[in-house]
């Protein structure tokens, strides 16, 4: 019986999700074969079924380590002693996102694929919950400082922010020359704007 060395078949399976990562957003989900999937990551389709049975599973698998890099990021800037400037920090990063050709259009198809299958789609609200959860937290944490509107609601203001984060991704999709990084000073005003106490 061979022994798998689980580093290894980790960084395989990691190899092929970059690969499908980047086929997915460079020619859709539907469009996508697993044979250029294998091409993109070196490797045979029969290695590449060893790991994920199903191209849906390797969707699936995708949605749910961004879910874990999402969970992972909130959980390291959590306890943050400016959690407004955190806030700040984590939109610039969102900006940067959408400006990476790649990640913009595998997040569209993802929303896509979402309205299309019940499991996409679960996966996808457990990835927004979390979302809206980290942003919520860092809101709470600001209010206590005194560095947002403690009479905003956190919850629904984190909902909110969330809906603004879809609109930048969206925005990039249906306007070519739309520059998400040189939407920074704009989008911080805004939400300098948005969120800062009432004075008494």
């Amino acid at each position: 019986m061979r022994t798998i060395d689980p580093d290894k078949h980790a960084a395989r399976r990691d190899a092929i999700l970059a690969a499908a990562r980047h086929c997915f957003a460079r020619k859709g989900f539907h469009q996508t074969s697993t044979a250029a999937i294998c091409a993109q990551a070196g490797m045979s389709p029969g290695n590449l079924f060893h790991y994920f049975p199903t191209k849906q599973a390797i969707i699936a698998a995708i949605v749910d380590q961004e879910g874990s890099e999402t969970a992972s990021y909130f959980a390291g800037v959590q306890g943050s002693i400016d959690p407004h400037g955190t806030l700040l920090d984590f939109m610039d990063l969102v900006l940067a996102l959408a400006a990476d050709a790649d990640f913009a259009g595998l997040t569209l198809e993802i929303a896509a694929e979402a309205m299309r299958d019940t499991d996409i789609a679960a996966r996808v609200a457990r990835n927004d919950a979390s979302l809206r959860g980290g942003i919520q937290a860092l809101l709470e944490e600001a209010a206590a400082r005194g560095q947002v509107d403690a009479a905003l609601d956190p919850a629904q203001t984190a909902s909110w922010l969330a809906a603004l984060i879809d609109g930048i991704f969206n925005r990039v999709a249906v306007d070519p020359h739309y520059a998400p990084l040189a939407q920074r000073a704009g989008l911080h005003l805004l939400l300098a704007r948005f969120l800062r106490p009432a004075r008494s």
